[in-house]
């Protein structure tokens, strides 16, 4: 009986959890909160924020090295009833060996250049973990910029060419009732037919291209991977010319670039190599104070010759390596110059690459007015041509190519958004902005 009152409110719990775990993720998100959803979700960037958290760490590893360390013992001896016996003339004597335990405690400060110079290197490693996941962030919302307007710019496309092959099937049902009057020919029926089939195959191909972004785009924000998401933001508010103008009219400050400040803090690192080469000719100290204290577990004392307190000091002071120290910080000064010369470079690279994505950018604006002129234009011809078709001034032919001419002109408008979004992205990733 109580196992047939069981199952019932066992089902009824399971009923109650199965749809929370189950449950389907549904994200509405504008490009800002998809950009802050992907940073507190991102699992790459959870690792650059841990990066840092382990570099903390590993500095107060070399720290806590420079401060006391102190350490307990405790000992017991049982010698079971042993007796040492020691020849004295014709007398030996013996001594028992009673069992006894000591207890001890040591303190010690150790002080030497590696360990100073170490705890610089553990402060620039922090610094350049910081600047790697500032850049991460940024690279990230970069990210998900692009993929975003990709997605709304290919939903804008997806719709276009839907339009178009309603505009398609209304010419083809045209056709078709022209070819039962006999005023039509049966080649004008297939040439609208293959254009529709050419029509949708370009759908077809775009929807998968859109579950891709998709994919990207949960992937990137670190969602359920079944994740349903609604994009809110139009295409047009996305797009803004204005301000991709102003960006071209922004100055470069080499100084903001991350990939300059973690130049800058590699030279630093290659100078404290020096460093840590060059103090190994310093001595090392080390201070320590030792108490124990011994007690004997019976009723006679043994003989204790253990002191109670012991204070010492210990320099280390090197003197002769045949040459080891010398190489070693022979090499680290050639690794700094090496650094300072792919410092140049990155430099040199950074105001070439400065003035380049400024070209790309000038030029992504242009192309991106032309063709947004141009599929107006396109757009204007199809119809055009669709309404002289259906009063037979135009052919089946003209259709096709006006058609195709529409088609391509929704792509090319497509391509200049993504590339002038790309161009913009990429120098404000460079600005720092």
């Amino acid at each position: 009986m109580k196992k047939i009152i069981f199952l019932p409110i066992l089902s009824c719990i399971l009923l109650l959890f199965t749809p929370s775990i189950n449950a389907q993720e549904n994200l509405s998100l504008s490009l800002e909160q998809a950009k802050q959803y992907a940073v507190a979700h991102n699992k790459s960037l959870k690792n650059a924020d841990l990066s840092v958290k382990k570099a903390e760490s590993d500095r107060w590893q070399t720290l806590a090295t420079m401060l006391p360390q102190v350490s307990s013992s405790f000992d017991y001896q049982n010698f079971l009833g042993y007796e040492a016996e020691i020849s004295m003339g014709a007398f030996p004597v013996k001594i028992p060996m009673n069992p006894n335990g000591s207890f001890g405690i040591t303190a010690s400060l150790t002080l030497s250049g590696q360990q100073i110079v170490g705890s610089m290197m553990g402060t620039l490693a922090i610094e350049m973990a910081k600047i790697n996941d500032e850049k991460n962030e940024i690279t990230l919302k970069n990210q998900v910029t692009n993929v975003y307007i990709s997605i709304i710019a290919s939903e804008k496309s997806l719709a276009l060419l839907d339009s178009s092959l309603q505009n398609i099937f209304h010419i083809q049902g045209i056709t078709e009732n022209a070819l039962s009057a006999g005023v039509a020919e049966k080649t004008d029926i297939d040439q609208i037919k293959v254009q529709v089939a050419s029509m949708r195959n370009t759908i077809n191909s775009t929807k998968r291209s859109i579950e891709i972004l998709y994919n990207s785009m949960r992937l990137l924000i670190g969602s359920q991977v079944d994740a349903k998401i609604t994009l809110t933001d139009p295409l047009e508010q996305l797009i803004n010319v204005n301000k991709a103008q102003q960006l071209l009219s922004s100055r470069f400050d080499i100084q903001r670039n991350h990939d300059h400040q973690l130049m800058e803090k590699n030279l630093a690192l290659a100078d404290k190599q020096v460093w840590l080469a060059s103090v190994e000719y310093f001595p090392s100290v080390t201070v320590f104070y030792q108490y124990a204290y011994k007690t004997y577990f019976n009723k006679e004392e043994g003989f204790n010759m253990t002191p109670p307190n012991l204070l010492g000091l210990s320099l280390s002071i090197p003197i002769w390596s045949s040459g080891v120290r010398a190489t070693k910080v022979r090499s680290a000064l050639i690794s700094k110059e090496m650094t300072k010369n792919d410092f140049a470079t990155v430099e040199d690279n950074l105001n070439i690459q400065d003035k380049q994505l400024r070209y790309n950018l000038t030029s992504a604006i242009e192309d991106y007015e032309l063709q947004k002129e141009n599929i107006d234009v396109s757009n204007s011809v199809f119809q055009s041509i669709s309404r002289k078709y259906q009063y037979g001034t135009a052919s089946s032919l003209d259709v096709t190519n006006s058609s195709n001419n529409l088609v391509a002109a929704q792509s090319n408008y497509i391509r200049a958004i993504l590339s002038m979004v790309n161009a913009q992205i990429s120098l404000e990733n460079l600005l720092n902005q």
